[in-house]
């Protein structure tokens, strides 16, 4: 499809990554988070903050407007949460799964997180950590209007970050475990389309007469965020590329913008129901970019890697807009050189068949 529209508005973005902490000595998961925070706010602030579990930590950009205002962000969060780790004897990991663990799974000292895991996470496999990423500064009609313009697409993506085939000293045999794991919880499914008003209705319905704490659970996969006035998307799995997390982020954002000028020039968004979208997340989290989905423009069935490839020439007007278009291709030439992370721990678990060299591989340095 010719994306004919002219971009009035280059989208901010900004990047929440999840990182599980492993002690030095053994590799195993270490509730060592207060520690570790400790350390890194009096540089990071509000951007370094705590997780479900005790064993994790999350570090958050300021919202860029430029690809390289979100690098040095990121290389910043990550060198002084490496060095904050370091100091308390830990090691600071991007895995999605954690790959060497040990149960009881040690929940944050927080009555709001002692009533989910009561609720929900008994059947949990391991620490999980994703990558999030923010677009817009969008009033909620529109940041919702966009989630229903982009949701057909986030397959693709989540293709492009698979990062967790093994967890909890296990070979799950898929490229992204964390998909299941997070599965206890409800709501984490793709989106329903909406407008506002009946996202509202939705949203009080779910946290009144559903199975919602508050609002803060509303985890599908393309949300309003509660707390700032972008769209959220939350398919990605952590990852200790950078690289390969600017690529996404760059592309969501070129994605996002594209669509969102199509959306209010009055194209509507294509229509597939979420059963069926939800299956192509799942083939996605199973197979990774040898998985097939479907072309959101054609209704066709391919697999993931052309489906990477149509995704960036939809991209286009945004990524130029942004004076990203170089960039990705650059970044994406690198990617296809290397194949996922997923595959990357397959390679290193191969050559020696140790826990401790997939952990070692995962490491933020």
């Amino acid at each position: 499809m010719k994306t004919d529209v002219t971009i009035d508005e280059i989208l901010s973005f900004g990047v929440e990554e999840e990182f599980v902490l492993a002690d030095m000595s053994t590799r195993f998961t270490a509730p060592r988070a207060a520690e570790v925070l400790d350390k890194a706010r009096p540089q990071l602030g509000e951007h370094a903050q705590r997780e479900f579990y005790a064993t994790q930590v999350e570090f958050t950009t300021e919202p860029c407007m430029s690809a390289e205002q979100l690098r040095s962000e990121l290389v910043r969060a990550r060198q002084i949460g490496a060095a904050a780790s370091a100091a308390a004897g830990c090691l600071l990991v991007a895995a999605a799964s954690a790959v060497l663990t040990r149960r009881p799974l040690p929940i944050t000292a927080d009555a709001r997180y002692e009533l989910i895991a009561e609720r929900y996470t008994a059947g949990i496999s391991s620490e999980i950590s994703g990558c999030h990423v923010h677009v817009g500064t969008l009033p909620r009609e529109e940041a919702i209007l966009l989630g229903n313009h982009l949701r057909p697409w986030l397959p693709v993506l989540q293709a492009l970050c698979v990062n967790s085939p093994f967890a909890a000293q296990q070979d799950r045999h898929c490229s992204s475990w964390r998909y299941f794991d997070v599965k206890a919880l409800p709501t984490v499914e793709p989106a329903p389309m909406l407008d506002e008003a009946a996202y509202e209705r939705m949203a009080d319905s779910l946290t009144t007469d559903g199975p919602l704490l508050d609002r803060k659970m509303i985890y599908w996969y393309s949300r309003p965020s509660e707390h700032c006035p972008t769209l959220e998307i939350r398919i990605a799995d952590a990852n200790p590329d950078l690289d390969l997390v600017l690529l996404y982020a760059v592309l969501l954002r070129g994605l996002a913008t594209t669509l969102l000028a199509e959306a209010r020039d009055g194209r509507p968004w294509p229509d597939m129901h979420g059963s069926r979208l939800e299956k192509f997340h799942r083939w996605v989290a199973m197979d990774g970019l040898r998985a097939w989905a479907h072309d959101p423009d054609t209704g066709a069935l391919l697999p993931s890697g052309t489906l990477l490839s149509r995704l960036v020439h939809r991209s286009r007007p945004g990524l130029a807009a942004a004076g990203d278009e170089q960039l990705a291709d650059r970044l994406l030439r690198r990617f296809w050189e290397r194949g996922t992370v997923a595959d990357r721990q397959r390679a290193v678990y191969g050559r020696r068949g140790r826990w401790t060299d997939v952990v070692d591989s995962l490491v933020v340095r």
